[in-house]
């Protein structure tokens, strides 16, 4: 039987929920996959997948012969390593982060000429949203409130052509997105640029927004394991 990704998405929730409330102990050994297949409902195929997501954050560890245990710290520390790019037959993930370096650090500037308070106040409500997913390991809603505060951002610049492009590439943005959280040690990295490119739009200047935009391009494609060239290295030799 084949897995439904969406009944392995809800189950992955799930599971992470009963960590975070401590049903699922930190460091305690999960229900036999018959067991917890039964209790959620779903097929231990579908349950396979979502573990394997789960392992995937750092929130779940296999051991040979005993089971799945939940990580010793709650999976509050990212994993290592990033999982494959999903989209690796149809997209290079250089080209993806190529393109939004090129769209984005464009409509950042052009927000920052209309930006409004209410606006300013929505993107600060995302940030802290996605700052909360964060500290509890919920990688998947942060990926969501990262996608959605980028379109946020297309949306008060006004371009639809960008908006209705990015909207209609929501997959294979958001898992660009993801990639990034797994890097070892920069866990808040992501809000922290989001911070600062509000910052820059909060004092209306076109340049910092897109410089601060820039930053967060570049330096989430190196999380992500990306390194391209920008045309900013040359400039910043010869200044």
């Amino acid at each position: 039987m084949l897995a439904s990704p969406a009944v392995a998405a809800t189950a992955a929730r799930l599971i992470q929920q009963r960590i975070a409330d401590g049903t699922y102990a930190a460091g305690g050994l999960l229900p036999s996959q018959r067991d917890l297949a039964e209790q959620l409902g779903i097929s231990r195929t579908s349950l396979r997948e979502a573990l394997s997501t789960l392992q995937g954050t750092g929130l779940v560890i296999p051991r040979p012969g005993k089971g799945m245990y939940v990580a010793e710290d709650g999976g509050q520390q990212a994993p290592t390593a990033s999982p494959a790019w999903k989209f690796a037959t149809s997209h290079s993930l250089q080209d993806v982060y190529q393109l939004r370096f090129a769209v984005e650090n464009f409509t950042a500037r052009l927000a920052c000429l209309v930006i409004e308070a209410d606006d300013l106040a929505a993107l600060r409500a995302n940030a802290q949203a996605m700052r909360a997913c964060i500290d509890a390991g919920d990688f998947t809603q942060a990926t969501q409130l990262d996608f959605d505060f980028h379109m946020q951002i297309i949306g008060i610049a006004g371009n639809q052509a960008i908006a209705e492009i990015l909207r209609n590439s929501a997959e294979v943005m958001q898992e660009s997105q993801r990639l990034p959280f797994y890097k070892r040690g920069a866990r808040h990295a992501t809000y922290d640029e989001h911070m600062a490119i509000i910052e820059a739009l909060a004092q209306g200047n076109p340049a910092l927004a897109q410089q601060a935009m820039t930053q967060h391009i570049v330096q989430a494609a190196q999380r992500a394991g990306v390194h391209f060239p920008t045309g900013l290295e040359a400039a910043s030799a010869a200044a």
